[in-house]
């Protein structure tokens, strides 16, 4: 009995000394916390970074919009909600008492092993040993904590909340810009920042950051707009911290608009001059928006944008976008920002001259306000989000506009890993991109049906209502397509799509297409073998100078690079060299390579190539590569190609 009695009592002091242990590890943990956070804090005082939690009292300036209004009526489906009732009664309820309170972001619940299921004592652990089960674990739950903010926002906002709604960017401007005069009567901006489901932390850094960087003579109001938030946070929460911000306004609409929708709506009750369109999740640079506000004084007619650097989604971290980029699309109507640094080395002095551009991004966009509305505003016909800006550029530049990137004027824009939020159609970009094609492409839509076969399959089952943008063209006088590729994108290489000669490549002996993955840039790299996609992602273009023109932009070409057909960068305003000359024999279904006279030959991992094309290797070597190989021209299979045109619109 006394031995037993001994080792209970040896086995109770072991229990307590180490739950003393973990409860000095927790207070540790927790006091090292408060330090960061009072370093990461400025001396002086700002408004809170989180939501705050009482009832405020109602203020004046929030502006309900009824989703009734004629002038915002935009069906896509999608039934009015009726949560915004707290919002209309700017009440926040007290989450005291409550079951069930909203989980703090930032706190952490540390589960000892076996709690509740075993009521054997636990062999006691050093020190060392628990504090490493204790930092495992709260690492554990940070990247639960991380990857859940990820999948709901598209980004990580456990790492946005940790830094200040005050940042400062790194100076990104060229050292020119610092001595840069503007006018001192400069138009007044409006700042509308449209928002749907967006986070606390991103949502009042970009708000914060506009009033840090903006001289107040300039600004005359920064407009938020939200598009049916769900979110509480962005309700009665957003509505109280924001009625403490001098010179910024809440509207808040009853019903989903979309982007263009939205600023459209932002726009209708904006006071300044000059209209500024920020998306909700920016960082702005000291002096970004002089700048822009100067080059639209000069010309009413003209639409500007900073140079738009980049925000990880993951980690935060600034980039620069280097000097010289303008905006571009393709012949899906995919928008893309297009960098030429060689430029800037033969003319140094464009360091600080705007660059003209094709088309311009939805991320910052400065326009004059009278002259939005008279030419068109947002097409109301656009559905949510999704190639607005296409849409806009091409019409602003055909009715009597102009558009350029500012290099003096700075903005970082965080991108999205992916959509936070799910479309209620899946189709509604095609819908967008069939809108655009159908009213400002004339002829040249064929080649954007052909490049998106599903918007060419939605086309064939139904048409888009633009009656009323088909008027406002011709009222507006509006250029057509063919003076947009001649006068402004004359880059913009318009494929030839010659009858069994364009269209997805595909082998006859493996079954499968000439691939080049999405996302690899413009600088080529080596051609793939894939299953057919079926999409017109492989669409590719033989023409009548020899060239295989890749993509839906055609500015890749097929090449040579030893043995291995790859894409590189088509000559723009030259003759062809010969080396990017290709023959297509339609009786035996070869595609040969005029220089080597060679034939193009599929190889999938694992194959037989036929032959080493004479250099000088074995015949018959087995290969763990897969791709598009130049070899000795037989009559195998895996060399007899034909072009599939998947689809070929009629009409002009």
């Amino acid at each position: 009995m006394r031995l037993w009695g001994r080792a209970r009592a040896v086995r109770r002091r072991m229990l307590c000394l180490w739950l003393l242990l973990l409860a000095l590890a927790l207070v540790t943990l927790t006091l090292s916390d408060r330090l960061y956070r009072d370093q990461n804090h400025q001396k002086a005082p700002r408004p809170p970074r989180r939501p705050l939690q009482r009832v405020p009292s109602p203020p004046d300036l929030e502006v309900i919009v009824d989703s009734r209004d004629p002038a915002l009526e935009l069906d896509v489906g999608l039934s009015p909600l009726t949560s915004l009732q707290e919002d209309q009664l700017l009440f926040v309820p007290s989450t005291q008492g409550s079951k069930n309170p909203p989980q703090r972001k930032g706190s952490y619940k540390v589960l000892l092993p076996g709690a509740n299921r075993d009521t054997t004592v636990p062999a006691p652990l050093t020190h060392g040993e628990m504090g490493k089960a204790v930092r495992l674990k709260l690492e554990g739950l940070e990247r639960d904590m991380e990857l859940s903010a990820v999948q709901k926002y598209g980004f990580n906002e456990v790492v946005s909340e940790r830094i200040s709604l005050h940042r400062r960017l790194p100076e990104a401007r060229h050292p020119a810009c610092s001595g840069e005069q503007y006018s001192e009567s400069l138009p007044s901006a409006s700042i509308v920042i449209c928002f749907h489901d967006e986070a606390w932390s991103t949502l009042l850094r970009t708000v914060h950051s506009v009033l840090d960087t903006v001289p107040r003579q300039h600004l005359r109001e920064v407009l938020l707009v939200d598009d049916l938030s769900q979110h509480g946070h962005l309700k009665s929460v957003l509505s109280e911290y924001v009625a403490h911000l001098d010179g910024v306004r809440l509207i808040r609409s009853t019903k989903r608009l979309g982007v263009g929708g939205c600023r459209s709506l932002g726009a209708a009750r904006a006071a300044g001059e000059v209209l500024v369109f920020m998306d909700s999740h920016c960082e702005c640079h000291s002096g970004w928006l002089e700048p822009l506000l100067e080059r639209v004084a000069q010309d009413r007619t003209r639409v500007v944008s900073p140079i738009m650097d980049v925000i990880d989604w993951q980690t935060f971290q600034y980039n620069a976008t280097q000097w010289p980029v303008r905006g571009v699309f393709d012949w899906r109507l995919d928008f893309h920002w297009e960098s030429n640094p060689r430029l800037l080395e033969k003319e140094p002095d464009s360091a600080v001259q705007p660059v003209r551009s094709p088309a311009l991004g939805g991320g910052v966009l400065a326009i004059d306000r009278h002259f939005f509305q008279s030419v068109g505003a947002y097409d109301p016909g656009m559905l949510l989000w999704g190639a607005e800006q296409i849409e806009l550029s091409i019409r602003v530049w055909s009715c009597g506009g102009s558009m350029e990137v500012v290099p003096c004027s700075h903005v970082a824009h965080l991108d999205r890993h992916h959509l936070p939020y799910r479309l209620p159609d899946q189709e509604l970009l095609q819908k967008n991109k069939i809108r655009i094609a159908d009213t400002w492409m004339d002829a040249y839509r064929k080649i954007f049906y052909r490049r998106d076969t599903l918007a060419h399959f939605i086309r064939q089952s139904e048409s888009p209502n633009i009656t009323e943008r088909l008027r406002l063209k011709k009222n507006l006088g509006c250029r057509n397509f063919h003076w947009f590729l001649t006068t402004v994108f004359p880059e913009l290489y318009i494929p030839q799509d010659r009858p069994a000669l364009s269209g997805e490549l595909y082998n006859v002996g493996t079954g499968s297409c000439a691939d080049f993955p999405r996302g690899q840039g413009l600088q080529g790299g080596a051609m793939n073998i894939a299953p057919c996609s079926g999409t017109g992602n492989q669409h590719c273009d033989l023409n009548s100078m020899g060239e295989v023109r890749w993509g839906p932009m055609g500015a890749l070409c097929f090449d040579a690079k030893g043995e291995r057909v790859v894409l590189s960068p088509c000559p723009a305003h030259q003759p062809t060299n010969s080396k990017l000359q290709w023959k297509f024999i339609k009786l035996s279904g070869q595609l040969v390579h005029l220089q080597s006279q060679l034939c193009v030959e599929a190889v999938k991992e694992g194959g037989l190539p036929q032959s080493d094309g004479g250099q000088g290797g074995e015949v018959n070597t087995p290969t763990s590569e897969r791709g598009l190989f130049l070899r000795s021209c037989t009559h195998h299979p895996r060399q007899q190609w034909h072009f599939e045109q998947l689809v070929a619109p009629k009409g002009a």
